[in-house]
């Protein structure tokens, strides 16, 4: 499978100019022969931009995830909606399944290469440092994962990054392929590096992490979007400027080094 990482520029509030840089990418990742690409965290509206999260949430079926799926069933390919803020309360009364009656998650959408929505994500662990979203967002349940291309794909959102235990239960789920939509902003480069590598390493799957660039009023994300494979090496990454990151991977790759290396069965 060929799979891109978008990095692209969110403009602070600007939904839909940066829902048409995410447009763009996604068309410049199927003309590269991109089998699925992935979008960076909360991209519509951008992460520390918490005073429009709630004039600019979305239904699950909303504006957003509506125009992805159409791109999607356009261009032949598969695409992880990194995420979007998510108005429980639209959501439930169009009828979709949802973790609280109210409220607004942070919430990736995985769509197949028919624009169906294959898997819904809703982040775990809220980030409190020096942010709002945990004051602001109410925390997902579910932690699906969906087959696609040969893989076990699934999904966790940026700072979802520091809990390993996330990883090992998408693992024992049977993933292959771990995506992360990311928003991870200066000055943390050393652990945007190390703990996808981390994840990558102890759970012997490839995982993608997809950031963001861009300048808010306290924080600059600092793209560096990587694919590592299953021994943790970096396959492909960028700087901080909007790139399309592009790396082909084997779900081969995966069943044989955790055959050669067969740390997962030695658990205990």
């Amino acid at each position: 499978m060929k799979l891109a990482l978008a990095q692209i520029a969110v403009e602070p509030s600007a939904v839909a100019a940066n829902r048409r840089r995410a447009a763009d990418a996604v068309e410049r990742a199927a003309a590269a022969g991109c089998d699925l690409v992935v979008l960076p965290e909360l991209f519509t509206v951008g992460y520390f931009a918490f005073d429009a999260y709630q004039r600019n949430a979305e239904r699950l079926d909303g504006e957003t995830v509506t125009a992805l799926g159409e791109l999607a069933a356009a261009h032949d390919i598969g695409i992880l909606a990194g995420s979007f803020v998510e108005d429980l309360e639209l959501s439930a009364a169009a009828g979709h399944d949802v973790p609280a009656g109210e409220g607004l998650a942070n919430t990736s959408v995985f769509l197949d290469r028919d624009g169906n929505r294959e898997a819904v994500y809703r982040k775990h662990h809220l980030f409190g440092y020096d942010s709002a979203e945990s004051d602001l967002l109410v925390a997902g349940e579910s932690l699906p994962t969906v087959e696609f291309a040969g893989f076990i794909v699934g999904v966790t959102t940026c700072y979802d990054l520091r809990f390993p235990e996330l990883y090992r239960r998408l693992v024992d789920s049977g993933a292959t392929l771990v995506a992360v939509p990311s928003a991870w902003p200066y000055p943390r480069v050393e652990h945007w590096q190390l703990l996808p590598r981390t994840r990558a390493v102890e759970n012997q799957c490839y995982v993608a992490a997809a950031n963001g660039v861009g300048r808010f009023d306290d924080a600059e994300l600092l793209g560096r979007s990587t694919v590592y494979d299953p021994w943790g090496t970096p396959l492909a990454s960028s700087d901080d400027d909007p790139a399309l990151v592009t790396a082909d991977i084997s779900p081969e790759t995966v069943a044989d080094v955790r055959e050669e290396f067969p740390a997962l069965s030695d658990r205990r």
